[in-house]
């Protein structure tokens, strides 16, 4: 039952997301202090079937609390809401930190790392879903054009050598600590950020005439996320220690081509693509597979 409330949590938060945009945080913030202070309660249950980890229970219950007050409280701030917002976040994100101080918590990196990896995967395939709804919006008003032929082979491109490259390493060996553990998990936040379907659909609307930004700014809406991408996951699985020369800095050469290929033409997504197969290939036929050191 108390999942059930958190999805309806969820349900008003996506439902108050355009008027968030419009800078009205209500419906958002309402439906966020739902799922949160479900969370409260799922806590409070820990601690009492768990006494030896009661006070980290706790902690967290007591955390998050606090923060939806503060959320809810912030609504009546018609001031410094961007800063208060930041604010509010890194609160948020501090609450684990202090609460595993107590007594950490148990956690298998194996399950951790599988289920970011699932996530990743759904917010790959979200890119998709934005890829499909640009190019049937092309389709539709007839602007079909080679161009577009090549965004739409290049995101594809993209997309799925990105899924293939973030599961190229063996993630639970970056879980080794509490420590690394937190700069792993709120490191993919950002990689999260970086998926390029917004960029994409940036690109198809440069491509029909719809923008009226350049090609080197549509090129960089899809460059930049995937050199952020891949640059993340270089530091975070740890491949910059591969005692191989080439494979270590593999990823770096990538990012450096793919920052330059905005100012290659108007098809940077294609270009991107390709340099992503070449990466991949050349792992494939090197056979060297990344033994963390």
């Amino acid at each position: 039952l108390l999942v059930f409330l958190q999805l309806t949590g969820a349900i008003i938060f996506a439902a108050g997301v355009p008027s968030f945009v419009e800078g009205d945080r209500a419906i958002t913030i309402g439906g966020y202090a739902v799922m949160r202070l479900v969370m409260v309660v799922q806590w409070l249950r820990a601690g009492r079937s768990d006494p030896p980890r009661r006070t980290t229970a706790h902690r967290y219950a007591l955390g998050i609390g606090l923060a939806q007050v503060l959320w809810v409280l912030s609504l009546f701030i018609p001031f410094w809401q961007l800063g208060i917002t930041i604010a509010l976040i890194i609160a948020e994100l501090l609450v684990p930190v202090w609460a595993e101080q107590a007594e950490p918590t148990t956690w298998h990196p194996h399950h951790i790392a599988e289920r970011y990896g699932l996530f990743t995967i759904i917010v790959l395939g979200e890119s998709i879903l934005s890829l499909s709804l640009g190019f049937r919006s092309v389709l539709e008003a007839g602007e079909f054009s080679p161009v577009l032929v090549g965004i739409v082979a290049g995101g594809l491109l993209i997309l799925f050598c990105l899924w293939w490259v973030y599961f190229d390493w063996p993630m639970h060996h970056s879980l080794t600590s509490f420590g690394g553990a937190f700069l792993w998990g709120y490191g993919h936040y950002f990689i999260f950020a970086a998926a390029v379907g917004a960029g994409l659909a940036v690109e198809i609307d440069y491509a029909t005439h719809h923008s009226e930004i350049s090609a080197v700014a549509a090129g960089a809406a899809v460059a930049i996320p995937v050199a952020i991408y891949l640059t993340l996951l270089w530091l975070l699985f740890g491949a910059y220690k591969n005692p191989s020369f080439l494979q270590r800095f593999l990823i770096p050469v990538a990012v450096v081509l793919i920052l330059t290929t905005p100012y290659w033409g108007e098809q940077t997504a294609l270009w991107v693509g390709l340099i992503l197969v070449g990466l991949l290939a050349f792992k494939l036929v090197s056979r060297q597979s990344y033994q963390p050191g």
